[in-house]
């Protein structure tokens, strides 16, 4: 058995640690609150403007069709790979480090692949096999609209400059602090949606369907990769809150084992020593 000593020093230990990512939990749980509104606010309106381009797109004719929804032999492909900055999330950043191999490796092999990363964990990943071509993690430290559109502008100069034949956003979807979903969404070309001579739009459209979608894409793109990266920036806190509070839980767990472990340690130590006292009386009686 440790000796005393040892044991209230492993106490001590774990009780640091659990103080530590007890406050870590509170800090995620806060930042999640704003995170997980910022999300929820603005998905009716990416979802609906969604639905609205490609009903648009679905009534025009096919020699009406954008620059952006170009459909060509995917040779080259990149992958704008989604992550965070910081670790101690569980499994977050790994998912999308394991699926974004998956498809290097399956879904997209014998393609020249190459990977546009945002977070420090994806880069670090990523960055030894010479496939990471720009690396904008510093979107986090100022997360707007603005920041985004960027990136979104360099992606679609990418596809019109027939630098990528597609491009894929891989993700954390946010659903709530315990649950986050891995997506693989295709982000150029733009996917068609099946034309169908029954529909019918209940729009006045002004200019006309044609300069409408010229104008929505650009714009839907850009508002696209923010939600992704929405998502996943409240999936991480979600993700950490949870890691947190499984640590703080395992690590109070350990201290009580280790109290009751220093606990019967010093009880065996006091009744040797009143052993040995008896002992040593009962030998100068005799």
């Amino acid at each position: 058995m440790a000796n005393l000593k040892e044991i209230r020093n492993r106490i001590t230990s774990v009780s640091s640690t659990m103080q530590i990512t007890s406050a870590m939990k509170m800090v995620s749980a806060a930042k999640l609150k704003r995170a997980q509104d910022a999300i929820t606010a603005m998905r009716p309106y990416a979802d609906k403007l969604t639905d609205l381009l490609q009903s648009l797109s679905a009534t025009l004719d096919a020699d009406a069709g954008s620059k952006f929804a170009d459909q060509r032999v995917v040779n080259k492909v990149l992958l704008v790979s989604i992550t965070s900055n910081r670790g101690l999330a569980g499994a977050f950043n790994s998912n999308i480090i394991k699926e974004t191999n998956r498809l290097i490796k399956e879904e997209y092999a014998g393609k020249e692949v190459s990977i546009l990363a945002i977070g420090k964990k994806s880069n670090d990943a990523f960055n030894k096999s010479n496939r990471v071509i720009a690396n904008r993690s510093e979107i986090y430290d100022d997360l707007t609209f603005d920041n985004v559109a960027e990136i979104a502008q360099f992606l679609m100069d990418s596809f019109t400059q027939n630098q990528s034949d597609k491009i894929v956003l891989v993700y954390n979807k946010f659903k709530n602090a315990a649950t986050q979903e891995i997506m693989t969404e295709q982000f150029l070309p733009i996917v068609p949606m099946e034309k169908d001579e029954d529909i019918q739009l209940d729009y006045i459209f002004e200019p006309s369907k044609i300069e409408i979608v010229e104008q929505l894409i650009p714009k839907s793109l850009k508002t696209q990769l923010y939600k992704a990266i929405r998502d996943s920036f409240a999936s991480e806190h979600g993700a950490r809150m949870t890691a947190m509070h499984k640590a703080t839980d395992n690590a109070t767990e350990l201290r009580d084992e280790l109290k009751l472990t220093y606990n019967k340690a010093r009880q065996a130590s006091i009744t040797n020593e009143i052993l040995e006292i008896v002992g040593g009386a009962e030998a100068l009686n005799n």
